[in-house]
């Protein structure tokens, strides 16, 4: 009688254990932390060090999200690519970047894919056979409309324009341009764009580009640079070459770079959408996907927190929000935000 009870006893401790443990596993496994890479063009972008931060206030109100920021140290496919590769590795939940290449990523994106991976673009976008949407930063005919717009509000009597951007293959960049084309034409005649040069989001290149500009076409007025890295190199360029007044400088902007800028008067005007709450709403909608709180097709709405919902086309691009325009009445205000 007493081995029974001793081996009862010993059976219902085991029993305990065992139960315990499968309790505290499986509050392990609820408690587990989602992992979201953030992957950008390249690391040191002050545009990018704000979506990080938006990012990161994302996973702070999701409580349960880690955000890994990254990217390569130069703007190339192929350093996006080792990245991506190592996340892979690594099982991440979820990656959201924004592309150096729209094509060039597409095979490892899809690895990332068939491992499970949920995969979004932002700001620069990836092909759609690479990623399960796209989310930009602002409708893109609205962005060429208003970078024409800003040029010609400083010039009524129109003439010469240059598009100073970043790479080449930055899908972004290359639609805005395209949208700005278009709107110049039906609606701003008297302007020419002379150039469209490409400084790679580098400080220095940008710099000798927008030099280069100012050299070749004397009758240049205007300097449209729809990259954070390049209006400001393009803005210290016109300020060295004493062109301060005569050729002006606009495009998308932090105003923590160029509210200098706009004081010298080398910038009249710039625009850009809140890059902190682009990092957050990228997040968002990564953290959405992953968790299967929602599906990416066209038509659906994805929940992006504060910033409401997004609604994706038949493409699966979504849109976060409009551009807004900075001068010298609201630049200083914005420049201690970001």
């Amino acid at each position: 009688m007493n081995i029974t009870r001793k081996t009862f006893l010993r059976g219902l401790t085991t029993a305990t254990l065992a139960a315990g443990l499968m309790m505290t596993t499986s509050a392990m496994a609820q408690a587990k932390e989602m992992r979201i890479a953030v992957v950008v063009k390249a690391l040191g972008i002050g545009f990018f060090d704000a979506v990080d931060k938006g990012a990161e206030k994302a996973a702070s109100e999701l409580g349960d999200v880690k955000i890994i920021y990254t990217g390569p140290t130069n703007t190339t496919a192929e350093g996006q690519i080792q990245v991506i590769n190592s996340l892979i590795a690594q099982h991440v939940d979820a990656i959201a970047i924004s592309a150096n290449d729209q094509d060039a990523l597409v095979p490892v994106l899809k690895k990332a894919m068939k491992r499970g991976i949920t995969v979004i673009s932002f700001d620069s976008g990836v092909a759609k056979a690479g990623r399960e949407m796209q989310l930009d930063d602002s409708s893109t005919p609205l962005i060429g409309k208003t970078l024409i717009k800003m040029a010609a509000d400083n010039m009524p009597d129109g003439g010469e324009v240059a598009v100073l951007s970043a790479s080449a293959t930055a899908t972004n960049q290359n639609a805005w341009i395209d949208a700005m084309k278009i709107a110049m034409k039906a609606d701003y005649p008297k302007i020419k764009l002379v150039s469209v040069v490409y400084g790679d989001d580098l400080s220095d290149k940008s710099y000798r580009q927008a030099q280069g500009l100012i050299k070749k076409y004397p009758d240049l007025k205007t300097i449209i640079a729809p990259s954070t890295v390049a209006i400001s190199a393009a803005s210290q360029a016109v300020e060295d070459a004493k062109m301060t007044g005569k050729i002006n400088v606009t495009g998308l902007g932090l105003p923590s770079q160029m509210a200098a800028h706009v004081k010298t008067g080398a910038s009249k005007s710039f625009a850009l959408w809140n890059p902190i709450d682009l990092g957050y709403a990228a997040t968002m909608v990564a953290y959405n996907l992953a968790a299967k709180k929602a599906k990416a097709a066209p038509g659906a709405k994805i929940g992006m927190g504060k910033m409401g919902d997004t609604t994706l086309n038949k493409d699966n691009v979504g849109v976060m929000g409009k551009p807004f325009v900075f001068d010298a009445s609201n630049v200083d205000k914005y420049a201690k935000m970001f």
